[in-house]
């Protein structure tokens, strides 16, 4: 694969961004509260952590031409990456002890609806 030049990455970050925007909508409007958008620490990162009643989900956003593309776009480093960064965000809440949460995949894709798929790792 040849590398991707500067503004080919740009446009592959502005479409990203407008993807996690786009889930971030759609999981709001099914009574999602969002809690955190693109959470950072250093052992990784999660795209969305969003909050429906006592369950809190740490979810992957993949903008991909079909549903199957993305879940296998998440592969095990990722999941691990998501992981790490989730018990990181955990640690440092009060009521992490009364929360449940999941692993989630929001796919994106084109000119259709968003698809939110629960416990997905």
């Amino acid at each position: 694969m040849a590398p991707r030049s500067l503004r080919d990455r740009k446009k592959a970050l502005r479409r990203g961004h407008v993807s996690e925007y786009i889930a971030a909508f759609s999981l709001m409007l099914r009574g999602y509260r969002i809690l955190a958008m693109r959470y950072r620490v250093k052992s990784g990162e999660i795209d969305i952590i969003a909050r429906k009643g006592d369950v809190v989900s740490f979810i992957e956003v993949k903008a991909r031409a079909t549903t199957e593309a993305s879940v296998f776009a998440v592969d095990g480093s990722t999941q691990n990456r998501i992981r790490n960064a989730s018990m990181s965000w955990l640690s440092a809440r009060k009521d992490a002890g009364q929360l449940s949460y999941s692993y989630d995949i929001v796919a994106v894709r084109p000119w259709r609806w968003p698809v939110h798929l629960k416990d997905a790792f």
